[in-house]
């Protein structure tokens, strides 16, 4: 799993440095010291898993994860456990107080290891359906249900009408398999349905309240699909 540690506590953060560099199943791409720095990389980047902590200046962890979109797993890393209750609204992985030890730290990748295992799934299609196989059984998803798709490094997350899925594959498959008249690349990291685009702004597309970046490289691409007036 790909991670980013965001923290501005020196020690907390080499702490996390150290025990990912020592997991083999981790691959660290960055480690901040504010929030602001993280949305870049974010942005740019697939992470799988972030360490968030709290009580940072500028932004704290909370006003983070309300910002983020896509959400990646959280795990929260802080000296304070009354964000606890509030932390899990935002369906975070786990909840960690610091200072964190080798065994702590081993249980909440277990269970975010687990997490990503257990919403693993296969997508195969079959005319203007997909057959999604997830918990040992396929769910049949109507194309039009779908909102977007976006790659979380090794996986794609197919995000739908009634919930979201994630599955093994890549950004070419996925695409590949959808009907090209009605779904477009708009970054490299998302598909969008073209219908249930609310509005364009500046940068990025509005769908069911959420923003999505339009990559520099997408933008032409998209507007030939657009119907303008």
């Amino acid at each position: 799993m790909k991670c980013l540690i965001v923290d501005d506590d020196d020690l907390s953060r080499g702490i996390l440095e150290d025990l990912i560099h020592d997991t083999d199943s981790l691959d660290l791409i960055a480690s901040c010291e504010d929030p602001i720095k993280a949305f870049n990389i974010l942005k740019d980047s697939d992470i799988d898993l972030l360490f968030l902590d709290i009580e940072m200046p500028k932004m704290d962890g909370i006003s983070m994860l309300k910002s983020l979109h896509p959400l990646p797993q959280v795990i929260l890393v802080t000296s304070h456990d009354k964000y606890a209750v509030e932390s899990y609204e935002y369906d975070v992985t786990d909840f960690v107080k610091k200072p964190i030890s080798t065994a702590r730290f081993l249980k909440a990748i277990e269970k975010a290891s687990k997490r990503l295992t257990k919403e693993s799934s296969h997508f195969t299609t079959k005319g203007e359906t997909i057959f999604i196989k997830s918990d040992s059984k396929l769910v049949q998803i109507s194309t039009n249900q779908i909102y977007w798709i976006e790659a979380l490094g090794n996986y794609m997350r197919v995000i739908t009408e009634e919930g979201k899925y994630t599955i093994l594959s890549t950004m070419k498959d996925v695409a590949a398999k959808l009907p090209s008249d009605n779904f477009v690349r708009v970054h490299r990291s998302f598909i969008v349905r073209l219908d249930k685009i609310e509005s364009i702004e500046d940068n990025y597309i509005v769908i069911n309240d959420n923003q999505i970046n339009i990559g520099k490289a997408y933008k032409e691409g998209l507007s030939k699909k657009l119907n303008l007036l």
